[in-house]
């Protein structure tokens, strides 16, 4: 687990914490065993990851991981901190309409690809 986040990761985070937005808990650096995931909501069985430059040589890795992740129950959304740091307004309503679209008796499986 990094001890500090990235600058993206602390953007969101600003908008997500103490259930500022949708009224829905977001934690950061939450483990998942045996994943460490940027942000989570576990009620709304929601994962939200920001990805770096370091990302785009480590795609076999993310969607095992993503895969995994689902087969828990998770619905993964992933941004690109460009993404973040340039749109947060579009960031925040793509995950505004997962959480809408969000089952409530059971969890998706289905990912979801950020922007």
């Amino acid at each position: 687990m990094r001890s500090t986040s990235t600058p993206a990761e602390q953007k969101l985070w600003l908008a997500l914490r103490a259930n500022r937005f949708e009224n829905r808990q977001f934690t950061r650096q939450t483990i998942i065993a045996p994943c460490t995931v940027d942000l989570a909501s576990k009620a709304a069985r929601l994962i939200l990851e920001i990805d770096g430059d370091t990302h785009s040589a480590e795609d076999r890795y993310d969607t095992r991981r993503t895969e995994f992740l689902e087969s828990l129950g998770y619905r993964v959304i992933r941004f690109s901190n460009p993404d973040v740091m340039g749109n947060i307004e579009r960031v925040l309503s793509v995950i505004a309409q997962a959480l809408r679209d969000a089952p409530s008796s059971q969890p998706s499986c289905q990912g979801v690809r950020g922007l």
